[in-house]
């Protein structure tokens, strides 16, 4: 059964895109630790990222890195954190996190909800950024 990321990269389920191109997808988590959370995401459904091939393991910080640069102007008392932890979805992914402190980034707190009107909000303001 694909992952619920393979889903979203073959058009079936829906996502805030954020920037795409042959090898990786990026969009807006729906269960963020902050807002602009962001999951990076190779188009090949490889469970660990220590398991994807070359090009995937050399290319994905190059592609993440507009994005997190976008991320923290649009969120300017922030940097961007960045997390490979791999246990909700088997599916290999960067999170790319807006934070002010390490804390910031803990998966041990409770995740945010935002509606569908602030999620296209957050990625109109990062899209104009990137």
């Amino acid at each position: 059964m694909p992952s619920v990321f393979s889903r979203i990269i073959a058009g079936e389920l829906p996502c805030y895109k954020l920037a795409e191109d042959d090898l990786f997808i990026a969009f807006l988590d729906i269960q963020p630790l902050a807002e602009g959370h962001t999951l990076v995401v190779p188009k090949i459904e490889v469970d660990k990222m220590i398991d994807l091939p070359e090009k995937y393991l050399s290319g994905i910080l190059p592609f993440a890195r507009p994005v997190a640069h976008a991320l923290e102007r649009a969120f300017p008392d922030k940097r961007c954190g960045m997390s490979v932890i791999g246990l909700e979805v088997p599916h290999a992914h960067l999170h790319l996190v807006p934070l002010s402190t390490a804390g910031d980034i803990s998966f041990t707190r409770p995740k945010l909800s935002f509606t569908p009107q602030q999620m296209l909000s957050m990625q109109a303001l990062i899209l104009q950024l990137l």
